[in-house]
């Protein structure tokens, strides 16, 4: 693992489904007018056959997404988180996950990246929302590299698969050679006293956590849950029964997201204490992503206090 340049994951999905779309001419992008912040430009310069742009018609572009499967196409679906998942929530479950389509549904500016934009453009629930529809899958990449690794292999998989990319420049967490699997958490480090999971853009907040941990005499186990559905019931399970002291960190409202996931299984086995750091059921404002992320706790000194509370009793 190294730390790298600041670059945003949509960068990542506007690289790879270039590569993807010349090497499957069946791979096609709906976009919903907003390609430019989407980054699917260079899929359009490059591949202009393969690309259809709808406007701002986003319930439109999943219903033609849905006929495009049903004639053998694998269409990616590109617009803004919030419009992703709420806008075309009914056409997603009816059109595309009711008949278990392979629809593609890539969206920027996930969580509170969207800054300045504003509350009405930082999708806090989306994940939460679709993760409750059947057949959906629902991915959140901690950078670049990854965000290219899971775009591929989503391309890969059949059926619906709901991408989330951020808007705002992250650390560069992992080398090209990584390798990540849907719906396997990727262990960054092994630790014996707390658990961190987390996903998105939080991966690299947990990473410094248990670094300043680790200065402490804290071991910390750290975990990219990049796929909240399908969530790898099977590390959840091992972190609480090996560990039992367990952290989760999101860029997403607390309320049915990775802390919610988490907390299904840990409630499930009846042990266990699972502490829920993300956005606090509140809506964003017009501020810095940092600044926004701080409002909410989601911050290495939040996470280091929680679990020194934890661990030390």
């Amino acid at each position: 693992m190294s730390e790298k340049k600041m670059i945003a994951t949509r960068d990542g999905f506007g690289k790879e489904i270039v590569e993807l779309g010349k090497e499957n001419p069946d791979i096609l992008v709906v976009d919903i007018d907003i390609g430019k912040s989407c980054k699917t430009g260079e899929f359009r310069k490059e591949l202009p056959g393969q690309y259809i742009n709808v406007g701002i018609a986003e319930q439109n572009g999943a219903g033609v997404a849905a006929g495009l499967a049903t004639c053998g196409k694998i269409p990616f679906v590109v617009t803004y988180a919030v419009f992703g998942s709420l806008r075309m929530c009914e056409m997603i479950r009816q059109e595309i996950c009711y008949p278990n389509l392979n629809v593609k549904i890539a969206c920027s500016h996930g969580g509170v990246t969207p800054a300045n934009d504003g509350a009405s453009h930082q999708a806090i629930e989306d994940m939460g929302v679709l993760r409750t529809i059947p057949n959906m899958t629902v991915i959140m990449p901690a950078d670049y590299n990854s965000a290219r690794k899971l775009v591929r292999q989503a391309a890969e998989v059949y059926g619906p698969v709901y991408l989330r990319f951020t808007r705002d420049a992250i650390p560069q967490i992992y080398d090209e050679d990584v390798e990540f699997t849907i719906g396997k958490a990727h262990q960054i480090q092994d630790g014996k006293d707390v658990v961190l999971i987390a996903n998105g853009d939080t991966v690299r907040l947990a990473v410094e956590a248990a670094k300043v941990l680790a200065s402490k005499g804290i071991s910390a186990r750290v975990l990219d849950m990049h796929t909240i559905k399908p969530l790898d019931t099977e590390a959840v399970t091992a972190a609480i029964n090996e560990i039992g002291k367990v952290i989760t960190v999101e860029d997403h409202n607390i309320l049915n997201g990775l802390g919610s996931a988490v907390c299904e299984v840990a409630a499930e086995m009846g042990k266990g204490i699972v502490k829920r750091v993300g956005i606090q059921d509140q809506f964003g404002q017009s501020a810095p992503y940092e600044r926004l992320l701080a409002m909410n706790g989601v911050t290495v000194e939040n996470i280091t206090a929680i679990a020194e509370s934890l661990v030390n009793g």
